[in-house]
């Protein structure tokens, strides 16, 4: 990775704020944010809900042609999924569910690691994910695992989706959220864990503000890095 590209990166389980903070971080540093786990969504929403159950050769087949760009910087990135703007269709339960039991899959976690790796090579950003620190941007300049008790990342979630006009029963949200962390914190593949060397944050008790600027501090507020 030469010197002159940043890579910072945010992991953690759902519902622990990376992407709110994996945004403003990004705004702040001027460059792309890269909502990895998007990524994963747009791969579920294209292959459907009978896919962890095909052989590894049919998804490979239906992942093939599919390509990710990235356009603008901080909170007004926009993931493209062959040039076209990921949308919201994206963000139900069931499709989040779905990713997260396709993240156990070699073939489509092989595929989208070299998508994301692809990406990291092509300009500085934040990447925000389960194992961005771990396996797909081991030499980051900065990595930050963010965590919360599932009740607080189930409030939030739960939450979130009222903002979106999309209220849920936070007793569903919240045993989603736990048997998503059970299958991300145990599958055989990429398992959800602090990278070695991130600075872990529990933003149970913190809010954006100052989360934020835990970051910040280890990151340099202000600085800037070329694109």
């Amino acid at each position: 990775m030469p010197d002159s590209r940043l890579v910072v990166t945010i992991d953690g389980p759902a519902g622990a704020g990376k992407t709110t903070l994996a945004r403003r971080v990004a705004a702040a540093l001027g460059v792309a944010y890269l909502d990895t786990g998007a990524m994963f969504r747009v791969a579920a929403l294209r292959l459907g809900p009978d896919a962890p159950s095909w052989p590894g050769p049919a998804i490979g087949e239906a992942l093939a042609g599919l390509s990710f760009s990235l356009r603008g910087a901080g909170s007004d990135t926009e993931l493209l999924a062959c040039g076209e703007s990921a949308g919201d269709e994206i963000r139900t339960e069931a499709v989040g569910y779905l990713a997260s039991t396709l993240a156990t899959l070699p073939r489509v976690r092989a595929f989208l690691r070299q998508a994301q790796k692809d990406l990291g090579q092509r300009g500085s950003l934040v990447a925000e994910g389960r194992d961005m620190g771990t396996v797909v941007f081991p030499d980051a300049s900065h990595k930050f695992f963010l965590d919360a008790s599932p009740e607080v990342r189930a409030a939030r979630r739960t939450a979130q989706l009222a903002a979106m006009g999309k209220p849920a029963d936070p007793d569903e949200i919240l045993a989603d959220i736990r048997r998503r962390d059970e299958q991300d914190r145990n599958r055989a593949e990429a398992p959800l864990r602090p990278a070695p060397d991130a600075v872990i944050i529990d933003t149970s008790a913190l809010d954006v503000d100052g989360v934020f600027a835990a970051i910040m501090d280890h990151v340099g507020q202000g600085r800037r890095a070329p694109a």
